[in-house]
């Protein structure tokens, strides 16, 4: 297991408001993952939901599955419940930064499939991969929504 961080001040290209609309709109932020296909959600409470898809990973389509819950306008835990990185946890914290949000988030990672030693490094690349999906996703749904 790996605890990692990622508090280096990241800011989404929105007011909080708005990314939270993006978040709650899943054509907007499903379809800005573009190696990901087949999603769905499924409802568990008013604040947690399951939200599965399919990876792609070095070629390969890998059934992922996380349990989400939401604790607007603060952030959002997620459990990995299904594939390579199941078992691990993490929070994503969201600050207003006037016109931007900040961008926090914290985990307890782990991963049956990728190896010790390079399990922070990947954590990492796949964390910033998803920002910069999220934050182009930002960009066109907030230019959509004003």
């Amino acid at each position: 297991m790996a605890r990692v961080s990622d508090t280096e001040g990241s800011k989404f290209d929105a007011p909080l408001e708005v990314v939270w609309k993006y978040l709650q709109d899943p054509a907007a932020h499903g379809g800005a993952h573009k190696n990901s296909r087949n999603r769905s959600m499924t409802p568990l409470s008013e604040n947690s939901f399951i939200v599965s898809w399919e990876q792609d990973m070095n070629g390969s389509w890998i059934k992922v599955a996380n349990k989400i819950t939401v604790f607007p306008p603060l952030g959002m835990a997620a459990e990995m419940i299904e594939g390579p990185m199941k078992g691990s946890r993490m929070f994503t914290v969201y600050t207003p930064r006037g016109s931007k949000t900040e961008v926090e988030v914290h985990g307890d990672m782990q991963s049956s499939m990728i190896p010790a030693h390079q399990l922070e490094s990947m954590v990492r690349m796949a964390w910033e991969s998803a920002y910069n999906e999220d934050n182009e996703g930002i960009r066109a749904f907030a230019s959509k929504h004003k």
